[in-house]
């Protein structure tokens, strides 16, 4: 595998989970296919939970690991092509690509939209000129339109706690828009829907099978390349009816039907906040588990009780980020060790 961007990069889900699970049993079991080999892990965006578990799923296989923050500890990087470098950017990106790559074997990014230019965003440019002039193997840390790491482990959560329910129906998961005070790229929720329906394909991922809803205000549709083949219900009490997992997440305007809106907050906010993941919508589930990728902003996306209670699945939804991140390295240094 030298790029991970998608979930099909990934082959089969259910080999996928199997290898989740061997890995979380024992972390190390596998410490030696690293040794001697370098991960870079490059930041042009704040983290929390992808910078420690990444960097633990790299030393979990025994390999080095170079953190570089470029906001905080590198010269401002330029990214786009043909620009006159006259401004506060001392360093373009297909300068110190290269010079990266000199120093690691494989290559993390994180580089969120803009949401100013949809075009920019969606080619995922940043992504891209990694993939094209590091001549290394590139995952992504999220990226202007997706987060499959995140994705990933969210797959993995639903999968351990979906064996816990009966298999009489098809474990129906709930994808909600929620408030939230300023505008979000669609990266968190075009994973999570492209890998949601990928696991939908009869033997790909739980025996039960996934009904898979999405639920939102009007304008806010999202890249039909994400959702192609999803139930997209506007009324989301009608959406949460017996929902076995909701997970929440606010996302600006993906600009699929309104280009001009791209990245803009559509609502007022008293309207807004009718969307809040509160007991209202949770009481018409069947005792649905609430997950949000976090950090989540809370009686903004979900009420202090929701996300407090015992069926709320965000912690260990954010530990098996360190699962999602060890599986994909491990493939990737498989495809190193195989030359």
């Amino acid at each position: 595998m030298k790029s991970f961007l998608n979930v099909e990069d990934l082959g089969s889900l259910r080999q996928a989970l199997a290898e989740a699970t061997e890995i979380k049993n024992n972390r190390f079991k596998y410490v030696e296919k690293g040794r001697n080999k370098t991960a870079l892990l490059v930041f042009f965006n704040n983290s929390l939970r992808t910078r420690l578990s990444t960097q633990k799923a790299a030393q979990n296989l025994g390999m080095n690991v170079i953190v570089l923050d470029v906001n905080a500890g590198a010269w401002k990087l330029e990214t786009e092509h043909g620009v006159v470098m006259d401004g506060d950017k001392s360093e373009h990106l297909l300068e110190a690509i290269p010079v990266m790559g000199s120093y690691c074997d494989i290559i993390g990014i994180r580089s969120f939209a803009s949401l100013t230019d949809r075009e920019y965003d969606y080619a995922e440019t940043v992504y891209n000129q990694f993939v094209k002039y590091s001549g290394r193997p590139v995952f992504a840390m999220e990226t202007a339109t997706v987060h499959p790491l995140q994705a990933f482990a969210d797959l993995i959560t639903i999968n351990e706690w979906a064996a816990k329910r009966p298999a009489d129906r098809p474990v129906k998961v709930v994808l909600t828009w929620a408030p939230h005070p300023r505008a979000l790229p669609q990266a968190v929720p075009n994973s999570f829907a492209q890998w949601m329906l990928a696991a939908q394909a009869p033997g790909a991922a739980l025996p039960q099978g996934i009904e898979f809803v999405i639920t939102h205000p009007i304008g806010y549709e999202l890249d039909p390349k994400f959702t192609k083949g999803a139930t997209i219900e506007y009324d989301q009490m009608k959406a949460f009816k017996d929902a076995d997992f909701v997970y929440a997440k606010n996302w600006s305007c993906p600009g699929v039907s309104r280009i001009e809106a791209y990245g803009r907050v559509l609502n007022d906010y008293d309207t807004m906040l009718d969307w809040t993941v509160s007991a209202r919508q949770m009481d018409v589930t069947n005792n649905a588990h609430f997950m949000h990728c976090l950090p989540v902003r809370r009686n903004m996306i979900v009420t202090d009780d929701v996300i407090e209670a015992p069926t709320s699945l965000v912690i260990p939804e954010a530990a098996n980020r360190e699962i999602s991140a060890t599986v994909v390295l491990k493939r990737m240094l498989d495809a190193l060790n195989s030359h």
